[in-house]
């Protein structure tokens, strides 16, 4: 017997996009290089700068590339010749949840589809603009109020009331992808609607505040903001943290 959980798996198992990996998050330089390539472009910038000749200059140069190698992980020669010390630094954080809406399922995924409505209802998003057919900007805000990322995404698959899937473009601020699958529930009381996301922790200083929102307490998150969606379809509003109603429709 055909059931939403098998339809589920099965949606989300030919959608599964992975988030980028792109100049923004991917590490490919190991801890003991990164040290020693900050060290020693430091050292270069220092005497590349008691020089006034075009050696100092070169000498400053090569420095400031040793140090940007060292301070983020990521190596552009590196990249080129698939040369790779890091290990496994680079690894995708991914939170899966689902949950029940009572709701049909034309009018859950047409909600969704029009992304300006994230906002709405995902608490870590401050605003999403529709660009094109597939193309959007997304920014989120950091926690503790002490800034904003922001990258663009394309809908890289979409099946009409079943299906919406997205991934960050290059130079994002944090690379990202997701999938949501939406199907009827069992006995007409629904639908199941089904968010998986993922995120590559930026390197180096990027990845400071940004952290914080990739810690344990990001699953507990996408979760509310799943039953936050859920509310502000069955009924219209979405409580505040004091418990007073926002978000009407």
């Amino acid at each position: 017997m055909d059931t939403y959980d098998s339809r589920l798996s099965e949606i989300l198992r030919t959608a599964r996009i992975s988030p980028p990996s792109t100049g923004s998050s991917r590490i490919n330089v190991g801890t003991k290089e990164r040290m020693a390539s900050t060290i020693g472009g430091a050292l270069m910038v220092y005497y590349g700068m008691r020089r006034s000749d075009k050696v100092g200059v070169a000498l400053a140069l090569a420095g400031g590339s040793l140090i940007f190698r060292g301070v983020t992980g990521y190596c552009p020669i590196n990249d080129a010749t698939g040369r790779n010390t890091a290990g496994k630094e680079d690894v995708a954080i991914e939170i899966t949840s689902s949950l029940t809406i009572n709701r049909p399922r034309a009018e859950v995924y047409a909600f969704w589809r029009q992304l300006e409505n994230l906002p709405r209802f995902m608490s870590h998003l401050k605003d999403v603009q529709q660009l094109g057919p597939k193309r959007s900007h997304w920014v989120a805000k950091l926690p503790k109020g002490v800034g904003v990322v922001e990258w663009d995404a394309d809908l890289v698959k979409e099946e009409t009331d079943t299906l919406l899937a997205w991934r960050s473009l290059p130079g994002s601020d944090i690379d990202n992808a997701g999938e949501v699958a939406f199907v009827d529930a069992i006995g007409e009381r629904g639908t199941v609607v089904q968010a998986t996301i993922s995120y590559r922790p930026p390197a180096g200083d990027v990845g400071g505040g940004v952290a914080k929102l990739l810690n344990p307490a990001f699953e507990q998150m996408v979760k509310q903001d799943l039953h936050a969606f859920k509310q502000l379809l069955e009924t219209g509003e979405v409580p505040t943290i004091e418990g007073q109603p926002s978000g009407r429709r």
